[in-house]
């Protein structure tokens, strides 16, 4: 059960010029696959974050790629 933050992405995506940030979700093969995907619902319900890339490797882990926009905030006074 290993989770990854990695450090926002600030350049920017051809994906209509947005930025994002990212959450990397790794789990390991023995890890039931409802408790990964308990996690993703999780992330995904309270910290604002939708499912990006999911990938399975052969000896069974996976790995999810969880994005979130980021927001600007401009100053109005």
């Amino acid at each position: 059960m290993r989770e990854q933050i990695l450090a926002p992405d600030v350049s920017r995506r051809p994906e209509n010029a947005r930025d994002y940030e990212y959450l990397v979700v790794s789990v390991d093969p023995t890890e039931p696959l409802h408790e990964a995907r308990r996690r993703l619902v999780e992330h995904a319900e309270y910290g604002k974050w939708e499912l990006h890339r999911s990938r399975i490797y052969s000896g069974g882990g996976r790995r999810f790629w969880l994005r979130r926009r980021i927001l600007r905030v401009q100053r109005t006074a």
